[in-house]
């Protein structure tokens, strides 16, 4: 489906799945989804990624490194089940301190009942705000991480730049996402089970396959590898590089704030 992905000039502003959409309309429809799925988001994850994503969330929080020392503040980005976040306090024995930001409040509802029950509340703290318009002081993060949540923002050229403003000098910008499958017929036989699987089964489990359906198209329009890497460096940072995992099925990108 490569022909159907965007490129680092942009374009995912009015793309909703195959759909154009008008300016302005993108965050409300991509909204309704997250509202519909957000009980069963690691499910939906699990579907998406055979179950996959955990491991590559793992080695997210590994190739970051958290310190383990007080101070260290980390914000996570589109994380409202707090699945990342939980993970980099622990890595941080629990030193660190993680803000946890959503613009969907039903995800971060999710998010806080878990940390509450986790005993990670003093750790982490909740925030219902836009990514391309972040409510915190220029250099406030030592970490930034978004996963699985840049390709659903409108203007992710604005996000990225929002990122740079927020980390310190010396910050990491970290961006697990779907991408482009690099293997031969790996990427013919993910695409099949995309499209014709993941929506029936997101019917089945969930009772609905319309956001399911939305998902899986957002990841095919979403810029490969190369292309995303050039919008990160477009947005100022430097040491700009990318590990496939899984043939490419997910990508993680990486950049500084040097």
């Amino acid at each position: 489906m490569s022909e159907q992905r965007t490129t680092a000039t942009g374009g995912m502003e009015t793309a909703y799945g195959f759909r154009e959409v008008g300016a302005g309309e993108k965050q409300g429809l991509v909204n309704e989804v997250f509202h519909k799925v957000a009980g069963r988001y690691d499910l939906m994850n699990d579907l998406m990624s055979g179950g996959l994503h955990r491991l590559w969330k793992d080695a997210m929080v590994t190739w970051l490194n958290p310190p383990k020392q007080p101070g260290w503040r980390v914000l996570d980005v589109a994380g409202g089940t707090g699945d990342i976040a939980f993970r980099m306090i622990e890595a941080s024995g629990r030193n660190g301190h993680a803000t946890v930001l959503d613009i969907n409040g039903s995800m971060l509802g999710v998010g806080e009942e878990r940390a509450q029950k986790r005993g990670l509340a003093d750790n982490i703290d909740f925030v219902e705000a836009n990514a391309e318009e972040l409510p915190f002081e220029d250099r406030s993060f030592d970490a930034y991480t978004i996963a699985f949540g840049i390709r659903n923002v409108p203007r992710i050229e604005k996000a990225l730049e929002e990122a740079y403003r927020v980390l310190k000098p010396g910050g990491r910008f970290l961006c697990l996402e779907f991408s482009e499958v690099q293997m031969p017929l790996l990427d013919k036989a993910y695409e099949a089970w995309s499209f014709n699987a993941i929506p029936r089964i997101g019917e089945m489990v969930a009772g609905e396959g319309e956001p399911y359906r939305y998902l899986v198209e957002s990841i095919a329009r979403f810029p490969n590898q190369q292309n995303f890497a050039a919008m990160i460096r477009k947005a100022g940072f430097d040491r700009v590089t990318w590990r496939d995992y899984s043939g490419g099925i997910a990508a993680l990108h990486s950049g500084w704030k040097l």
